[in-house]
């Protein structure tokens, strides 16, 4: 059976969001990861291109394995072996500190995620299942920097930094959250005490904080134009790997 999609301009422009001279980049990182195969047992009848292909095509679009399969050629098994196999390859690598380090300034933030998996998710403010997910972004270049392991959708933003460990990345760098990251070292907005109102520097000065700290909002709309993020089928790590995939494509397309 022919497949419909190849790894050629028209199909990966129009199902990945991705320039062609971008998914190139995103093809050369998982063949150096080892792609190309196990080694062992039956060779892919996909070559590599197209098994990346079919990842992006799945976390953008989110069409079950059903409908992918009769776009690539494929079984639908297959098309999970794919997934499996080359979803963790997808992953962004977590920035190092940069050498500025004290002159640096990110973002992070928490996204809820919705998920069929009971055991990573939980009913949350948006009466769904779902994961909360801490990303952290580069205030000047927007791009993103790390994702955490998800953690159940009901969890405060300030638990889910401490146990989901977003913070080794950070060291000696400054990080804005917003006013439920209190008591965790980050930079957050003046409070208002009952019968205090702000003086005029501290309302002045969240203001500002409000609008530098709206680029993490500003990306996770980005990301979440990749439709695994609106609703994830997948079990176990598999969201974990979606969003380092998504982060990654995410970056690819901001960095040229």
């Amino acid at each position: 059976m022919a497949g419909v999609l190849r790894a050629e301009r028209v199909w990966v422009e129009t199902f990945t969001g991705l320039r062609m001279d971008q998914f190139g980049r995103l093809l050369k990182a998982v063949r150096e990861r080892g792609g190309e195969g196990c080694g062992w047992g039956r060779p892919w009848r996909l070559p590599l291109a197209e098994r990346v292909l079919l990842v992006a095509v799945y976390y953008r679009t989110n069409l079950t394995m059903r409908q992918l399969a009769p776009l690539f050629g494929v079984s639908p098994a297959t098309v999970c072996r794919v997934i499996q196999r080359l979803g963790p390859l997808l992953a962004l690598e977590p920035a190092r500190t940069p050498a500025d380090a004290a002159e640096r300034l990110w973002i992070v933030d928490g996204t809820l995620v919705p998920v069929r998996d009971r055991t990573v998710g939980a009913s949350s403010r948006n009466y769904r299942f779902s994961a909360n997910v801490q990303v952290i972004v580069d205030a000047e270049s927007r791009l993103v920097v790390a994702t955490a392991r998800p953690v159940p959708g009901n969890t405060a933003d300030a638990k889910a930094w401490r146990d989901s460990g977003p913070a080794q990345h950070c060291e000696g760098v400054t990080v804005l959250g917003d006013g439920t990251y209190i008591n965790t070292g980050l930079i957050v907005p003046h409070r208002r005490r009952p019968g205090r109102p702000l003086l005029k520097g501290e309302e002045e000065d969240n203001a500002q904080h409000r609008k530098v700290r709206a680029r993490v909002e500003h990306t996770f709309s980005r990301m979440k134009n990749y439709k695994i993020l609106r609703d994830c089928r997948q079990r176990g790590n598999g969201l974990h790997h979606a969003v380092q995939a998504v982060a990654r494509m995410h970056n690819l397309t901001l960095a040229a």
